[in-house]
């Protein structure tokens, strides 16, 4: 169980540092091809946005990783599943329906969760 939570949370916390970093540095034309709600959100919400899932990949690691705090690792985990749900809903709302990738990081996130409890 070990092993699976390495690769599972590493590979989530590697998607999300990828994606909260390009939200913190990118303008809003340059996110606009690959995230097309940007648009509809203050630029400053988005920076927020790219920070938390920043600040939600080191929880998947740090915890597990130093031995400190370990609950941490599945406080970050649902942080993720709440993340995606409001993703979720706000692709629903616009004109962009493609939730595909959300559901898969919702249900990864869980098994998270779930892989977390044996830390």
């Amino acid at each position: 169980m070990n092993i699976a939570y390495w690769i599972v949370a590493g590979l989530l916390a590697l998607f999300y540092l990828y994606a909260g970093t390009l939200k913190m540095i990118r303008s809003r034309d340059q996110l606009r091809p690959m995230m097309a709600w940007v648009d509809r959100m203050p630029l400053p919400a988005v920076r927020a946005l790219g920070a938390v899932e920043i600040l939600g990949a080191a929880g998947l690691i740090l915890p597990p990783l130093t031995g400190i705090a370990l609950p941490l690792a599945m406080a970050a985990a649902g942080g993720f599943v709440l993340l995606q749900a409001g993703a979720i809903a706000v692709h629903l709302t616009g004109e962009d329906r493609r939730i595909a990738l959300n559901a898969g990081l919702t249900a990864t996130a869980a098994v998270t969760i779930w892989l977390a409890t044996s830390l």
